[in-house]
């Protein structure tokens, strides 16, 4: 009869596995509802060698929480090649994979989960979103955004989180439009915050200028245009049209 032999695996090596396994386990469960106990079995190690690696649950959660948010920030990296709106709708489609690979995972994680309350915990999600910040004005080319425009992206970071919460909570608007819908989001709230900043205004311009009529910015520019009354539409294009006409730019020098 043949007897398998464990390998015995190193102190750093059988961390990575413990925090692998937990993840695995908080991708189907909250990290509320999953137990040392669990997480050893899973592992296929005694649960006083959870603790020997571990002290606590707590310390396990958060360390699983560190490779989640580094994971989940690198969603939001993507080369700074081609028009905005593909590139978002990209950045979308990653981030709605993790979210849908780790389910309530991703729920305590952003909620806070176990560790709601800890400081470490917080500057970790923290960390996620600016991230996400940072990458969204990479793209733009933007080293030193202006308050408007700080709020336009930070608002739509935590919109795009928000609604992947709601999202979760029985998956009742298909993921795809919930993708799509979020990079018009972004271009919804650049455009209100052009009418009211010549900045603005002036980098919503330049967005638009390299997007394509088939790119996600066009279609929702013809989905908009197809929801205008033609009395509406006639009456704004008059308006546009007339000599010495005052356009939101110039309203706002």
């Amino acid at each position: 009869m043949t007897t398998g032999v464990r390998r015995r695996m190193g102190v750093e090596e059988r961390k990575q596995q413990l925090i692998g396994v937990a993840l695995e386990l908080f991708g189907h469960r909250s990290p509320d509802e999953v137990s040392i106990d669990e997480i050893a079995a899973a592992a296929g190690i005694s649960r006083p060698l959870v603790y020997h690696y571990f002290p606590g649950k707590q310390s396990l959660y958060e360390a699983a929480l560190r490779r989640a948010a580094d994971e989940l920030a690198a969603r939001f990296v993507e080369p700074p090649q081609g028009p905005l709106g593909a590139r978002l709708l990209r950045v979308m489609g990653r981030f709605f994979d993790f979210v849908d690979e780790h389910g309530p995972g991703f729920a305590a994680l952003m909620r806070g989960g176990p560790a709601v309350g800890s400081s470490t915990t917080n500057a970790m999600i923290d960390e996620v979103r600016q991230a996400a910040y940072e990458q969204i004005l990479a793209h733009l080319k933007v080293e030193s955004p202006s308050a408007r425009l700080e709020l336009v992206v930070r608002s739509w970071v935590s919109l795009a989180e928000s609604t992947a919460l709601l999202w979760l909570d029985g998956r009742r608007v298909p993921r795809a439009e919930l993708e799509l819908q979020l990079v018009h989001d972004f271009a919804a709230l650049a455009a209100v915050s052009a009418a009211y900043d010549a900045e603005m205004a002036e980098i919503l311009v330049g967005i638009l200028a390299d997007e394509p009529a088939d790119g996600p910015f066009g279609e929702l520019v013809a989905r908009l245009v197809s929801l205008v009354p033609p009395a509406v539409a006639g009456a704004v294009a008059e308006a546009v049209a007339e000599p010495g006409a005052v356009v939101p730019d110039q309203r706002l020098r």
